[in-house]
């Protein structure tokens, strides 16, 4: 039982990451900060007061749990044969699809709402009002075509973006294993994978470890079954389920042993269970409508939300981060990767380290036997013979090692005569134990053999993994070519390891093979620890498993841009040093998870600091080691990995990485799955979190520079002025144009160099750079000013219109250079150009700026015609903010090293 509790301990689901690619904010606060959310309460409900329909829903949980099995199929109006396809088609049309209330897309009047709930837009509907009010139509119509402008370009934008989502989710299954009956006279039962959203109540579903229930599940069967419910306690323990108990009502409902509850996962055991409630009838439903609880923002999110503050009044920020994220989705979904939440991309650009599992990933996954030897290191037909029977009798978590065998038997012509056995059960595997067994039987009269001699009907255990852990179990050792047993000794123990390391120095998978021959009628089903004891060790199975020819090249590539990776496995260290030095991964720096138990507080963080490869690591070890590169390293870090065993570390990392094969446990704590297990897929992702970051970057320093100098240089003008400098509705047209001259920013390129390093936020960069950068603008606004007062005469009041035409037109067309200034460290026009998009942007805003003064736009607004004497000016101006700003970015980035 104490390895059961290291389980229990171990794998632990966190949390249900409900799929959140899509949502959209109502306000800026929430578009911004809630990037990712997760609903996890803290604690149950329970005892509280419950709305009617979560009484409905507990009174129904509980009845099933009450029932016996024969009731509990009349109460869902189903069959121990489970339900017919067609009666499953009716009612899936009849409750619809197996889909959580929050995980449905919003519609396009919401998406429209949202895009005129914001606060540039309230102010304009506000003024609109006050100006009809006051008998001013033009200017409140004037402010309506603004606010319709912005509602369109948002809407736009996040239309756009919810039906990518959509079409993005789309490709994400999650495959769930469901026994349904067919033929219309001798009805059959077949075992089916059908997708989670298809799921009916009356389904008969299949579970093993890694799986999440579809739904509100009644057991039916269960097999040492253990599941994690963290994601509706919040808690991070386990419980044991079993399936042939009735409960009591007086029983918590979370402490049910008998029911399952939807997005909960199993973590060991394996079991059947009678699906009772689907979609917005389950349990996790009535969490959401009721509780919720957001994921801590990273620091890029908690720096966005300060800069939001900071320009509150600026419409364009939530849309230019949400068009560059979801821009970034749609590019990364092309290249066969699915992005589940958006601000992972600029997570992506901000990693400096990857830790990765070794099969399927550096490896092609693509498992053959090469030997199979007894315990001197020769050929044994009798050791392949019982990891076949091992392999060929497992059930549970069958993966690539167990296809390797059989297709090595089959295809090498070998007769084991699996029809003569007969399976009694199975222990399944896990990753403290490291291997799996099973218990088979068969008749002596039938076997060529003498198996198990005195003996009528022979029952084996047969045990197949870990070599160490299959050694740990044996006291005895096969003799070799006699058969004889003889306990197994230090020597033989040594003899047997040491040729292990030999092979998994050429680059080979060791297995180890163990039996023990028992009376079937001795069997105990209760105890599996003393089912995996005493047994005898049979001799090593080998595997070579090729590196992939394109890891090499994609760890050097990713290298090359600043990402370091670090291999975290459970193979042994021999094999994974052997593969890392294929691939080109340094070994100079290795441990084992054994080794690192030992070590103290201080001494695992510098180790882990320190080494590129970790072996023979548990899934806490995993998750130990993330969390101490995050803490103490203080690096953004990535985790790409496939199994039940990566569930922890997939969690606690920056940016989780899966693949579309991987663990349903494991597809759900990702943040991003790779359709292919390509490392080269990961590298264009990078480069696309890195060109997010920047163009977001150049969005929030080029406003905080424009707006900045903006309202320096307003005041310095109100201070001698006896009018304004410009009215609300010409500030706000400026702003306007300005931003929509913006809005091609997420399409614009960057420099060559910029992808190559990781890409950090810094609360403390954008002060700096405001400090620095928007003063240089005032100067020329007040430049402007003293041109204007003096050459003009335009401080009478008599010639305001006049003020304002060209104090408006100026502030555009510098506010259009501010874009051209900012978007590149380099001198911009000469040793950079911006994309096509922004530089039409701009000229539009800027050819706009200078035509509105001639137009009855212009007119209505109170501008006036502006002579050439001003435009004349202001080249020269232009050509002095242009000289002086490339000064000043010269000694900005001598002085901080880096400009976005």
């Amino acid at each position: 039982m104490d390895t059961r509790n290291c389980i229990n301990e171990s794998l632990v689901n966190k949390g249900h990451h409900a799929f959140r690619i899509s949502e959209k904010r109502s306000h800026l606060r929430a578009f911004i900060a809630g990037c990712l959310r997760k609903f996890i309460p803290a604690r149950s409900r329970e005892g509280g007061t419950r709305s009617e329909a979560e009484e409905k829903v507990y009174s129904w949980i509980y009845t099933l749990a009450q029932a016996d099995k024969d009731m509990v199929f009349e109460y869902v109006k189903s069959t121990e044969r489970g339900l017919s396809f067609k009666e499953a088609e009716r009612r899936l049309k009849e409750g619809g699809r197996n889909i959580p209330v929050d995980h449905t897309f919003p519609s396009w009047w919401q998406l429209w709402w949202n895009a005129f709930l914001h606060p540039f837009n309230i102010i304009l509907v506000v003024m609109a009002v006050l100006s009809y009010l006051a008998a001013d139509n033009a200017n409140g119509s004037i402010m309506l075509i603004l606010v319709l402008i912005s509602v369109g370009l948002r809407f736009h934008q996040e239309y756009n973006s919810s039906r990518a989502a959509m079409q993005l989710s789309e490709l994400l299954k999650s495959p769930v294993r469901v026994q349904r009956c067919a033929g219309r006279v001798i009805q059959t039962e077949l075992v089916v994978q059908i997708d989670q959203r298809d799921i009916v109540p009356g389904d008969i579903v299949y579970f093993s470890p890694g799986d999440l229930f579809p739904g509100d599940v009644r057991l039916l069967t269960a097999k040492e079954l253990v599941v994690s419910q963290s994601s509706l306690t919040g808690e991070s323990g386990t419980m044991e389920k079993i399936a042939n108990i009735r409960e009591d009502r007086r029983t918590p409902l979370l402490e049910l042993k008998n029911i399952c509850f939807m997005g909960t996962s199993v973590v060991s055991g394996s079991g059947t269970g009678l699906v009772i409630s689907t979609g917005s009838n389950t349990y996790m439903s009535t969490i959401f409508a009721t509780l919720g609880k957001e994921k801590p923002p990273d620091a890029f999110e908690k720096g966005v939300l300060c800069a939001s503050y900071a320009l509150i009044c600026i419409m364009m920020l939530p849309l230019i981060v949400n068009t560059n994220l979801a821009k970034g989705a749609i590019a990364m979904a092309r290249g066969r990767c699915i992005v589940k939440s958006l601000s992972s991309i600029q997570n992506m650009g901000a990693m400096d380290i990857l830790c990765i599992d070794k099969t399927g990933t550096l490896t092609m996954d693509r498992v053959i036997v090469i030997h199979h030897l007894d315990s001197w290191g020769f050929p044994s037909e009798r050791v392949l013979k019982f990891a076949f029977l091992n392999s060929y009798f497992k059930t549970e978590l069958k993966g690539p090692i167990d296809d390797a065998i059989l297709a090595y038997v089959y295809t090498n012509g070998y007769r084991f005569q699996s029809s003569k056995w007969r399976k009694i059960d199975e222990v399944p595997f896990d990753f403290i134990r490291r291997r799996m067994s099973v218990i088979v039987e068969t008749d002596l009269n039938t076997i060529l053999d003498d198996t198990c001699p005195g003996i009528e009907t022979a029952s084996c255990v047969i045990t197949k993994g870990a070599l160490e852990e299959v050694l740990n179990i044996c006291t005895s050792i096969e003799q070799i070519d006699s058969g004889v047993t003889a306990a197994l000794t230090p020597e033989d123990r040594s003899r047997v390891l040491q040729k292990s390391e030999e092979l998994s120095n050429d680059g080979l998978r060791v297995l180890g093979v163990a039996i023990r021959k028992m009376k079937t009628k001795n069997i105990s089903m209760s105890n599996y620890t003393a089912i995996e004891s005493n047994m005898v060790f049979l001799g090593l199975i080998s595997f070579f498993d090729p590196p992939k020819d394109s890891a090499k090249q994609a760890l050097w590539q990713l290298a090359e841009r600043g990402v370091k990776a670090k291999v975290l496995t459970g193979d042994s260290l021999s094999l994974a040093i052997k593969v890392c030095k294929e691939v080109g991964i340094r070994t100079t720096h290795v441990i084992t998870g054994p080794d690192l138990e030992v070590l103290d507080h201080d001494e695992f963080h510098e180790t882990i600091k320190r080494v590129t490869v970790l072996a023979r690591l548990t899934p806490i070890q995993k998750l130990r080691v993330v969390q101490s590169l995050q803490k103490v390293g203080n690096h953004v870090v990535g985790f790409l990995g496939d199994g039940i065993n990566d569930s922890l570390a997939l969690d606690a990392a920056d940016v989780g990485i899966s693949v579309d094969s991987a663990a349903s446990v494991a597809k759900n704590l990702a943040d991003i799955i790779l359709l292919e297990k390509d490392l080269n897929v990961l590298v264009s992702g990078v480069e696309r979190g890195r060109l997010t970051y920047g163009n977001t970057m150049k969005y929030i320093k080029m406003s905080l520079v424009a707006n900045i100098s903006s309202v320096i240089s307003l005041l310095i003008a109100t201070l001698f002025l006896r009018f304004e400098p410009l009215t609300p509705r010409q500030l706000l047209t400026q702003n306007f144009l300005y931003n929509i001259g913006q809005i091609a920013i997420p399409w614009d390129k960057m420099e060559e160099g910029y992808a190559k390093s990781p890409q950090h936020w810094s609360s403390k960069e954008l002060p700096i750079f405001m400090l620095w950068n928007g003063p240089v603008c005032s100067i020329f606004d007040v430049a402007t000013f003293l041109f204007l007062w003096f050459y003009y005469g335009a401080y009478r009041v008599s010639a305001s219109e006049f003020f304002h035409t060209a104090w408006l037109v100026e502030g555009l067309l510098m506010q259009a250079l501010i874009i051209h200034m900012v978007r590149t460290e380099k001198i911009p026009f000469i040793q950079d150009m911006a994309s096509w998009p922004v530089i039409f942007s701009t000229i539009t805003v800027t050819a706009v700026g200078i035509i509105i003064p001639f137009t009855p736009v212009g007119k209505v607004m109170g501008l006036t015609y502006l002579p050439l004497s001003y435009f004349g000016f202001l080249v020269i101006l232009f050509l002095g903010y242009f000289t002086l700003g490339q000064v000043v970015k010269r000694a900005y980035i001598l002085t901080n090293r880096q400009w976005l």
